[in-house]
């Protein structure tokens, strides 16, 4: 770690999606003398640093419980994260909120509850939803799906997850010119049995494949639905070997509404950076 920041850290995961969270509901910490963006790209450094997918910043917020900031390991910051918010959430009822919080995200207001150890995330609703396109990887021609469930998502249908070459593909999908100039992240789903699948998942702003990613898999489970694959609750296997069970209403015309994701949060541990 290259600086020294006087902050108090808690590091948490979700479902194989680690995170760095820094508590500044109180407002105590003065963000003009924080760069959460170099922050980010100092901390999440794996090997040298603590190592995360991404740093969490709660804030104080005058529309819901709190407001929660997610800034990637490259110093970019997101509207949403799925498992972040699980995260967010979990921290949230360990430190004297209650088991439903309400957060504000770039997303919208996103709702939370706590049940047997699992958060249940009310998420945004999907929007952008572009079925069959047409795309040239390499070179192959491949059928890819959009959908933005708080951040933009790719989903391509893959026969073994497993075994595909996600990081290479991946790339190159997310640096498409058709999803310039902001790019995607891109899920690779495949071993549809019943209501399940398996994913695997290659994020933007981490630049490499993750052990899991709740927007990403929320946004595979609505693209299998509207595929007519597979019907709500979703059960995805993560990479991490983790489930996570994606709930949604399909209405007429291909209309999704109430989207919720439901898994496990645990902390890692504390510390000062």
């Amino acid at each position: 770690m290259s600086g020294d920041y006087g902050i108090f850290f808690t590091k948490l995961v979700a479902s194989g999606n680690d995170f760095v969270l820094i508590d500044n509901i109180s407002g105590e910490l003065d963000p003009r003398r924080l760069d959460y963006c170099a922050i980010a790209k100092d901390i999440c450094r794996r090997r040298l640093s603590a190592g995360a997918d991404g740093l969490l910043v709660l804030e104080s917020s005058g529309k819901a419980d709190f407001k929660m900031r997610i800034i990637n390991p490259d110093g970019t910051e997101v509207d949403m994260c799925g498992n972040g918010a699980r995260c967010a959430a979990f921290y949230a009822n360990c430190n004297g909120f209650s088991d439903k919080v309400s957060i504000e995200t770039g997303a919208g207001i996103i709702s939370s509850s706590i049940n047997s150890g699992n958060i249940k995330l009310k998420m945004s609703d999907p929007k952008n939803i572009k079925m069959g396109i047409k795309l040239g990887v390499g070179q192959s021609m491949v059928t890819v799906h959009s959908i933005d469930t708080g951040v933009p998502h790719v989903v391509q249908i893959v026969d073994d997850p497993e075994t595909f070459p996600v990081d290479e593909h991946g790339r190159k999908i997310r640096e498409h010119s058709i999803f310039a100039p902001d790019g995607t992240n891109v899920n690779f789903v495949g071993e549809v049995c019943g209501d399940s699948a398996s994913i695997r998942t290659y994020e933007r702003g981490v630049e490499a494949e993750t052990l899991a990613c709740g927007t990403g898999t929320a946004a595979s489970a609505l693209i299998l639905g509207l595929l007519g694959q597979v019907k709500s609750p979703v059960k995805i296997k993560t990479k991490s070997g983790e489930i996570l069970t994606v709930y949604f209403k399909m209405l007429p015309g291909h209309v999704i509404k109430d989207v919720y994701l439901e898994g496990t949060a645990r902390k890692v541990y504390e510390g000062n950076i």
